[in-house]
């Protein structure tokens, strides 16, 4: 009975281990922060955002704010007139829930409409350039989990363990 019980302690282990170990934290704008200035679209540009990830505005608390927005505010730099749905800490901390476009826009007067704004896609899953000996611009990415390779290498050891406990 305690063979059977750790095996079931090791599996719950092994399916849970990839989503924590994987999330990554993206501070915007990197060193530059939450401010006018920063052109926030060159700065996702090649960066893959997953389910799991962390964004982090870093700024000087009273000098700007975060809104989460739909596309057309985020167009449009309409800031949402429930304050409520603001973060005004200096440090605010997001974290990407559900896959889809995601838009964020600073809610102090003409600061959007300068450019402290951010769209992002986010991703259920890491999209991995398929490998090409040639430069390619359209080639396809293959899909694949980004606990993948963890997940195979815990399943073999999980065999072996389990092997090994059976003899």
């Amino acid at each position: 009975m305690a063979v059977h019980r750790s095996l079931i302690i090791f599996a719950i282990v092994a399916a849970i281990a990839p989503a924590i170990s994987f999330a990554t934290e993206f501070t915007v704008g990197d060193d530059d922060g939450w401010k006018v200035g920063v052109d926030y679209q060159k700065w996702a540009q090649g960066k893959q955002f997953i389910v799991g990830d962390t964004l982090v505005f870093k700024y000087k608390a009273g000098d700007h704010s975060v809104y989460k927005v739909n596309g057309t505010d985020f167009q449009n730099c309409n800031v949402p007139s429930n304050k409520s749905l603001g973060s005004f800490t200096g440090n605010d901390t997001i974290k990407l829930a559900t896959a889809g476009n995601k838009w964020y826009i600073c809610g102090v007067s003409g600061h959007c409409e300068a450019g402290q704004k951010l769209k992002i896609a986010v991703q259920e899953f890491a999209l991995v350039p398929a490998p090409n000996p040639t430069p390619d611009t359209n080639a396809a990415p293959i899909l694949c989990a980004k606990e993948t390779i963890f997940q195979i290498l815990l399943g073999i050891i999980f065999a072996i363990v389990a092997m090994a406990m059976v003899n």
